[in-house]
């Protein structure tokens, strides 16, 4: 059970990496880390698949939402190759934390993300 767990943290550990990567070029390659090349990530608000197109969506995040980073809360559960987490996205400013979610993932034999199925939790009005 040990080593499932440690390739959930592992997955979901990249995952974060990616999704707080703010130079373009450390996004290319977090991207491509955590997720294989046909990878997807769907929530209410987007569906994309690709390297290129979740980069795009990170990238969009990051300017919707400046100085923000997304953090783990709570620990990562999973079974077979499905995990499941929860998230907020926080000021560095502030601490405050205005959007958050759970995301479910499925992994490819190498622990990489093949899907991403995301629930926004909390979003602050007109985001």
């Amino acid at each position: 059970m040990s080593a499932n767990i440690d390739r959930y943290e592992n997955a979901v550990a990249r995952y974060f990496e990616a999704w707080n990567a703010a130079e373009p070029e450390a996004l290319a390659k977090t991207v491509a880390a955590a997720w294989t090349a046909d990878g997807s990530y769907t929530d209410p608000i987007a569906d994309v698949r690709g390297h290129e197109a979740i980069a795009a969506l990170i990238t969009a995040a990051h300017a919707q939402f400046p100085g923000f980073a997304f953090r783990l809360t709570g620990a990562v559960d999973g079974h077979h190759d499905t995990a499941r987490f929860s998230w907020e996205l926080v000021s560095e400013a502030d601490g405050s934390a205005p959007v958050a979610g759970s995301d479910v993932i499925t992994l490819d034999a190498e622990g990489r993300i093949r899907t991403v199925l995301g629930f926004l939790d909390r979003v602050p009005a007109g985001a």
